[in-house]
């Protein structure tokens, strides 16, 4: 396992030559997975290449020579001894003022790790490899729990940032169960009617009208007289408990305003008529001299 002073041993006796912040970072990336137990085989543009997990390729150890040839990119590719020489595949890349960590290895999910530059590499810190950095345990203790562990196998951890990173994690999306509020002493939740029935099946065939008992089917278009509302059969709609409408409650039909033909008298109902009666979202007969239709 790796510690601070075995990561600050590897960077000492490699002696790199660091051309920015951002590469004093990646090359502590590296000195974890070689701390860790892992070999490097491969490093720098050969590491890029599309080959570089293929089991064909190189398993000697190599140097670091040309580990920073690239721009604001790295690379680096080890096998694991203690996992039958299993290649990990390590790449950096440098995004404003994080460093991106990704390592993926067959027969694993990819591990991602997002990291601040500022929070773990030193300030005007001279040549002395110890002054480079700070807070290297904290920066072991992220690459042990989100990058290796998870090539191990050893955790199923979801989490995909440092826990450096600014960004706040994502709020969980939770479905609670609904329940009714406590009514006034004597109030009473009436069933739920289902509406639109007569519309969705219309029941009876061609010449006859949908029959419309209360709490049974009915058509889509519901009206203040319609017995769905709580109190209905005739009454004005009502509320448990409360009044019938509360002050200011009107019902407002859908269509332009001013129009001939859209006049809110229009879409109200009248009374309720006996059974066998025409439909009551179909349009009502007249009496008298307009009462024939053809």
């Amino acid at each position: 396992m790796a510690t601070e002073k075995s990561v600050m041993a590897v960077i000492r006796s490699s002696r790199p030559t660091f051309r920015s912040d951002s590469d004093k970072l990646a090359f502590a990336v590296h000195a974890f997975f070689v701390s860790s137990g892992l070999v490097l085989v491969s490093t720098g543009p050969p590491a890029f290449s599309d080959s570089a997990l293929s089991e064909s390729s190189n398993t000697d150890e190599v140097g670091i020579e040309g580990w920073n040839e690239g721009k604001d990119e790295y690379a680096f590719v080890y096998v694991d001894p203690e996992k039958k020489n299993r290649k990990v595949l390590v790449k950096c890349l440098v995004m404003g003022e994080k460093l991106l960590v990704d390592a993926v290895s067959d027969g694993f999910e990819p591990a991602h790790l997002e990291i601040n530059i500022d929070e773990y590499v030193a300030e005007n810190a001279g040549n002395n490899y110890n002054t480079l950095y700070k807070n290297l345990g904290k920066l072991i203790s992220s690459l042990e729990s989100e990058i290796l562990s998870r090539l191990d196998g050893s955790t199923k951890s979801t989490s995909r940032s440092s826990p450096s990173s600014s960004t706040p994690p994502a709020a969980e999306f939770v479905i609670t169960e609904q329940r009714p509020r406590n009514l006034p002493q004597g109030g009473v939740i009436p069933p739920a009617i289902p509406l639109g029935g007569s519309d969705l099946y219309p029941g009876p065939g061609a010449g006859m009208y949908p029959s419309r008992g209360f709490g049974g089917g009915g058509g889509m278009l519901l009206g203040p007289d319609d017995p769905s509302w709580f109190e209905g059969r005739g009454r004005r709609p009502g509320f448990p408990g409360g009044p019938n409408v509360p002050p200011g409650a009107r019902f407002d039909p859908y269509g332009p305003p001013g129009v001939p033909g859209f006049e809110p008298g229009r879409f109200t109902r009248g009374p309720r008529r006996p059974p066998g009666a025409t439909h009551p979202d179909l349009q009502h007969f007249g009496s008298g001299d307009d009462a024939d239709y053809i």
